[in-house]
């Protein structure tokens, strides 16, 4: 509407511009003409005149210019008689003019000027008053030289009036504007009526599509007629039926999915249930079978504890899909959960030989999170790192920025493809489908793991390299009521790069880790005292050997995981941090120890292995283990067989050995005796525990009977069945639910299995 408003008013100013000009051209050409007739007739009647005197010169100059007016031909005129200063006549006539208003000064001076310096005739638009009172009119001047005698040169001057053509196109401008106007809003009619006509089904369709778009499967277009518009809109609604039938079915698919899955997994809670009671009875019997049938009640053991694993999984997607799962918000330092996670996956670390490796730049973090969803994702995402690790160092790294903090699980084994990354977090997907599920896997896990994480409002993100290895990063937002944007960076670069790993590392090797500083100006510290790690139970007194005065290192209680410290490992990176010797452990002396498959042997197999770090440092760590000091995992047969016990003693200082080696031999063949007379007590011991196991199976049938009534909680999932009791050397019972074989070197008992880790019956 606008362009047509501009072209026509284009057009009219064009229109009257030409108009204008052919008026004023032809009005100016009859003037022209005019005045020279009179000039001409003006001049032959001063030649014609014989007036000698001032007198008769005025007459005859009155005369001849009052007979002007009296051509009816032309329209309103007037004259002046201006002297030239080159006139040398003596009867020299004053200026004067037909009105007594009108002076020399109603003449422009430029045409003066032109009159007087030639012969021709000159013209000249001006604006002067033809009526004593009147306004300004728009006026021609035609000027030309006359000499009533000779030698008295006049300026004769008609003042021609051209307030006529100037109202013809005043009301010629009025028209063409008036049309102007009315023609635009017609125009603008016509198009705003057709594009209406032409757009309102557009409209429609637009507000139809984004009431599809919000959910409204049964809104449909209004179609009238047989035009392009309606065939466009006929076309929709079928489009939007054929919309509203595909996904009605796949809801109601997705409905049965969902309700057949959840109605699957509670109905085979029961059976499952007797058939894990079952299978238990006969675990703990199985030494009384032949071969096959032991055999058979283990793979039937750690089959249910897999199928009910899958239950778990299946009930827990169950509620994701139905929009059920929620949040137990609470205050978490992340570093110390970090350290449980760590705790929990390390004898799966010690059976691959793998060292894990945490860096991080702070020990305590904060954050807003549900800790058992969130433990749930660290513990998935490290043990799918050892699994694929292929026994290669795994590195977490801890960061934290001031709205989100960053957990990222390393691994350097086979590494996934661009393919393998995109699928990852598919349910029921594998990246090897026939890789041999070690720990029990259902392929569940990082599809739960992605949604505990979109319900803390974080993200959960993939990369993998073949041959370089495969991360994983967590990032979770530190407070509830601020979930994670698109502008949001996470601490944690994806993968992290070696050269910027902050300078904390946590160590985990053979089934222990510990917490330290790293200094990047030393390679080794000088080992002068001990360092409390993770994973191991109270030492008894016997294993007890620090040097007096020693003080033990103390970390931030966020910095040292729950559980204690423990002699069975011992780490030292970087400078300033005084470790000392390692206490002598009790090592069996079958089976071949970690140092024995390193190649190591003699005295180098009595120092702590060196590992480079991913900062350029080196991690010590002790060659022990929960079980045993050379890093092996016996079974549970072989735990309870007596062993030899042998010393390994260790003394670094500044990286080398140092100390009188006769003396320190001497040492330790007194410790080795002590060790030998506690190993006594511990057998007595052991017998005291078989005992207590005993009367803890003839409780189990009572367990059983209430067992029906605790089976199944609010959340659907089964509690703690039972937690089994220890005693400790002098016959106390102990309810930590530490295992034998964390405490010293000592043999697991019979209920090792049922202790070694978590279980939700």
């Amino acid at each position: 509407m606008i362009g047509a408003l501009v072209i026509f008013l284009v057009t009219g100013a064009f229109l009257s511009h030409q108009i204008s000009e052919r008026l004023f051209n032809d009005r100016l050409e009859q003037v022209l003409t005019q005045s020279e007739t009179d000039f001409t007739q003006v001049q032959a009647n001063f030649d014609a005149s014989d007036a000698a005197d001032r007198d008769q010169l005025q007459t005859l100059v009155t005369a001849t210019l009052d007979a002007l007016d009296s051509d009816t031909s032309t329209s309103q005129r007037r004259w002046l008689l201006i002297p030239l200063s080159s006139s040398t006549g003596q009867s020299l006539l004053p200026a004067q003019a037909e009105s007594d208003w009108m002076t020399s000064a109603t003449v422009p001076q430029d045409l003066q000027n032109r009159v007087a310096g030639d012969a021709g005739t000159y013209w000249q638009s001006s604006s002067v008053r033809l009526e004593d009172g009147g306004v300004p009119v728009p006026v021609v001047i035609v000027g030309k030289v006359v000499e009533p005698q000779p030698g008295a040169r006049y300026g004769l001057y008609l003042v021609n009036d051209f307030s006529q053509p100037q109202q013809t196109l005043d009301a010629i401008h009025a028209v063409l504007i008036l049309s102007t106007l009315v023609q635009a809003l017609l125009v603008s009619g016509v198009v705003g009526y057709v594009t209406r006509e032409v757009v309102r089904p557009v409209s429609t369709t637009a507000r139809v599509s984004e009431s599809l778009a919000d959910g409204n499967l049964g809104v449909r277009m209004e179609v009238e007629g047989s035009h392009e518009v309606a065939r466009l809109g006929r076309s929709f609604n079928r489009m939007a039926d054929n919309l509203e039938d595909q996904i009605t079915r796949l809801e109601r698919l997705s409905s049965m999915q969902q309700t057949f899955v959840s109605d699957v997994s509670h109905e085979l809670r029961t059976p499952l249930t007797t058939v894990r009671m079952a299978a238990e009875v006969l675990h703990n019997a199985r030494e009384d079978f032949d071969p096959v049938n032991r055999r058979s009640a283990e793979l039937l053991y750690n089959q249910v504890d897999r199928f009910d694993t899958l239950l778990a999984d299946l009930l827990e997607i169950s509620r994701f899909d139905a929009g059920a799962a929620r949040l137990d918000i609470s205050g978490t330092n992340i570093f110390a959960l970090v350290n449980e996670v760590l705790e929990a996956t390390a004898p799966l670390a010690a059976n691959n030989g793998s060292v894990v490796r945490v860096h991080s730049d702070l020990q305590r973090c904060i954050v807003q999170m549900d800790q058992r969803r969130i433990d749930r994702i660290l513990r998935n995402l490290l043990v799918n790192a050892l699994e694929h690790g292929e026994g290669r160092p795994t590195d977490v790294v801890v960061r934290a920025s001031d709205v989100a903090v960053g957990i990222a699980v390393r691994d350097h084994g086979i590494g996934m493809t661009e393919e393998q990354t995109r699928k990852v977090f598919d349910r029921f997907w594998r990246a090897d489908p026939a890789r041999a599920r070690t720990t029990g896997g259902t392929g569940l896990g990082l599809s739960i793991a992605v949604e505990d994480t979109r319900l803390h409002g974080g993200r959960l993100d993939a990369w993998g390299e073949p041959g370089e290895g495969a991360c994983f990063r967590l990032t979770l937002p530190l407070l509830r009521s601020r979930p994670l944007n698109d502008d949001d960076v996470s601490p944690v670069e994806l993968p992290p790069q070696d050269d910027e790993l902050p300078s904390v590392a946590v160590v985990t090797d053979t089934g222990t880790f510990a917490a330290v500083p790293l200094d990047r100006d030393s390679v080794i510290a000088p080992v002068t005292d001990s360092i409390p790690v993770v994973g191991d139970t109270e030492r008894t007194d016997a294993e007890e050997l620090e040097a007096p005065g020693d003080d033990r290192v103390d970390g931030s209680a966020d910095a040292t995981p729950a559980g204690g410290s423990g002699p069975d490992a011992h780490a030292a990176v970087g400078g300033g941090l005084d470790l000392s010797p390692a206490e002598p452990q009790p090592q069996r002396s079958s089976g071949p120890s970690v140092l024995d498959a390193a190649g190591l042997d003699g005295p180098a197999a009595r120092h702590p292995v060196l590992r480079p770090a991913i900062g350029g440092e080196f991690l010590t760590t002790a060659e022990v283990s929960q079980t045993g000091v050379d890093g092996t995992y016996l079974s549970e047969a072989e735990e309870m067989r007596p062993s030899a016990v042998s010393i390994d003693p260790v003394d670094v200082s500044s990286g080398e050995a140092n100390g009188d080696a006769d003396q320190t031999h001497d040492e330790l063949n007194t410790t080795d005796d002590g060790l030998n007379k506690t190993y006594d007590e511990l057998n007595k011991t052991y017998d005291k525990l078989n005992k207590t196991y005993d009367e803890l199976d003839e409780s189990y049938d009572d367990l059983d009977e209430a067992y029906e009534d605790l089976y199944l909680d609010d959340t659907g999932e089964l509690p703690t069945f039972r937690e089994a009791t220890w005693a400790d050397s002098t016959g106390t019972p102990d309810v930590s639910g530490d295992a034998p074989e964390a405490r010293g070197g000592t043999e697991a008992t019979h209920a090792t299995e049922q202790t070694g880790d978590t279980r939700e019956h």
